[in-house]
């Protein structure tokens, strides 16, 4: 499939640097005709979408009446989590507990939007700090092993200790900023493995890492699935998908009232995140992840695909920026230079070159998919 010919969505900007992608007729990608079909008829956003969500709300806060908070909220700094936060203290009337992961790798603008969000509101915050030593172990781990997703150590981390920390203190709701407005375009597994696939990163941590991971937070899918979901009865929000939420009027928002600063691409709070997405991916893998979330953006009317395909043509980073990242990576994961473009020119890798639970995660993912717990497309 690498040297099939070079195709590209006449609807959106996927294409076939996305190695599995299939068109119909019209030339539509999977992700379109997915979005047409399934997520479109079933998302309604405004006051249909507050109306279907107003009395879960009720019970939240009914529930949380004891307690000195009724949900918990992940909290990076982006966009997302911003305006959710905001959204649930302000709009609906929720206290939540804003709980934050600091892997090591926070922009100095990422800390600011944080606090402006905490100080803003007069929430409270608890911060989970990774051990470094730790975290860099398994982050070269995953350089080493050559497979694309190396920002799986860090995804991990944030996905695990939210939802341990929420296991641990018996929050019965997470709300979460994934959405359907600017989130609806899910990349492939060949780029976007499962952080969670707790066999896939225990087999590449033992062959390519060189200390115990004691304390770094984990949390297989499995269990969140099953244990978390069902038998501790924790329910997930993605209160976004249920209120007018689109990227500019947010942030222009989020601005107004709060002195919030926009990035200038989704998930660049994290500065080892902007590295991998802005530079390692399109340079080593030949893919570039702003595609889909371009493509988001077209299919929910919020920009030109002509739009997009400018801003896909130039890098997000220049040049001299791009130098001046791979330097500090490499030196913060203790390579130089040298030893980090060694493994830049390494040969590329899949998960599948290494144990996994594929099969039995996609076949889970199918079965939410039935159940209409989740509209988008595993691929």
């Amino acid at each position: 499939m690498e040297n099939r010919k070079y195709q590209i969505c006449t609807n959106c900007i996927m294409d076939t640097s996305d190695v599995t992608l299939t068109f119909d007729g019209r030339g539509w990608c999977d992700y379109c005709q997915n979005y047409e079909k399934n997520i479109a008829p079933n998302w309604h956003p405004g006051p249909e979408g507050i109306a279907e969500i107003a009395p879960i709300i009720e019970k939240i806060k009914k529930e949380g009446k004891k307690r000195d908070h009724d949900c918990l909220i992940g909290i990076s700094g982006g966009l997302d989590s911003s305006y959710v936060s905001y959204i649930a203290k302000e709009k609906f009337g929720l206290r939540p507990l804003m709980f934050h992961c600091d892997t090591g790798w926070n922009s100095d603008l990422g800390v600011s939007n944080i606090q402006k969000i905490i100080d803003g509101m007069g929430l409270d915050l608890v911060t989970e700090v990774v051990n470094w030593d730790e975290m860099k172990d398994l982050q070269r781990a995953f350089f080493l092993s050559q497979v694309p997703f190396v920002d799986t150590p860090q995804d991990l981390a944030l996905f695990s200790a939210l939802y341990n920390f929420a296991s641990r203190n018996n929050f019965k709701y997470i709300i979460t900023g994934g959405n359907n407005s600017t989130e609806c375009v899910r990349e492939s597994l060949e780029w976007t493995y499962f952080s969670t696939d707790m066999r896939h990163v225990k087999d590449i941590h033992n062959k390519f890492g060189t200390r115990q991971l004691k304390t770094f937070p984990t949390c297989d899918i499995l269990k969140y699935r099953i244990y978390y979901r069902w038998l501790k009865g924790i329910r997930v929000l993605k209160l976004l998908d249920y209120v007018e939420f689109t990227k500019e009027s947010a942030i222009k928002e989020l601005q107004d009232r709060f002195g919030w600063q926009p990035y200038p691409q989704k998930h660049y709070e994290s500065r080892f995140t902007r590295f991998y997405e802005s530079f390692w991916t399109p340079t080593k893998f030949g893919y570039d992840k702003r595609r889909a979330y371009l493509s988001s953006l077209i299919l929910t009317g919020q920009m030109k695909r002509d739009e997009a395909l400018d801003r896909i043509a130039a890098p997000e980073l220049d040049e001299k920026t791009m130098t001046s990242e791979f330097e500090y990576v490499a030196k913060k994961l203790d390579w130089n230079v040298e030893e980090f473009k060694a493994i830049l020119n390494g040969e590329n890798k899949t998960f599948r070159d290494y144990k996994n639970n594929f099969f039995w995660i996609t076949l889970g993912a199918r079965i939410y998919n039935l159940m209409g717990l989740d509209n988008r497309i595993f691929r």
